[in-house]
């Protein structure tokens, strides 16, 4: 029985195979720019000059770079046969969201989506081992 538990961000995911007494813990980086918008106000004057920033910009390329994240993690667990999801930030949600528009059969394998800080390798393996086994 392959149990696969990810904890995951905008920068990595690290993704534990639990298959049997066998452990294996692989790390995928998401390529995922972090934007930082220049522009605004930026006159002297009260009625100055003021750049418009097109944030519509920058989350649509953000938005894109993750659905790129999202296809590649789920080629590495398209052969689970249960799937957790933990991670600090909503980059778990935005996955599972992800994978019941678009992998119906594998979003069915997820059991949950889960709050947990930022974590030490052994911290998200005993996290993963307590959850399948617990």
């Amino acid at each position: 029985m392959n149990n696969i538990g990810i904890w995951m961000d905008k920068e990595k995911a690290h993704i534990v195979v639990l298959a049997g007494e066998q452990e294996k813990m692989y790390t995928l980086h998401s390529e995922v720019e972090s934007f930082n918008p220049k522009g605004g106000a930026g006159s002297k004057t009260k009625w100055g000059p003021q750049d418009v920033v097109q944030d519509s910009k920058y989350l649509e390329r953000e938005k894109h770079q993750l659905r790129v994240y999202f296809k590649r993690l789920v080629n590495v667990v398209k052969d689970a046969d249960a799937i957790v999801l933990f991670g600090p930030s909503d980059t778990a949600e935005k996955f599972r969201k992800e994978l019941m528009e678009r992998y119906r059969p594998l979003n069915t394998k997820v059991r949950t989506v889960v709050k947990a800080d930022s974590m030490t390798d052994n911290q998200v393996k005993a996290l993963v081992r307590d959850f399948f086994n617990g």
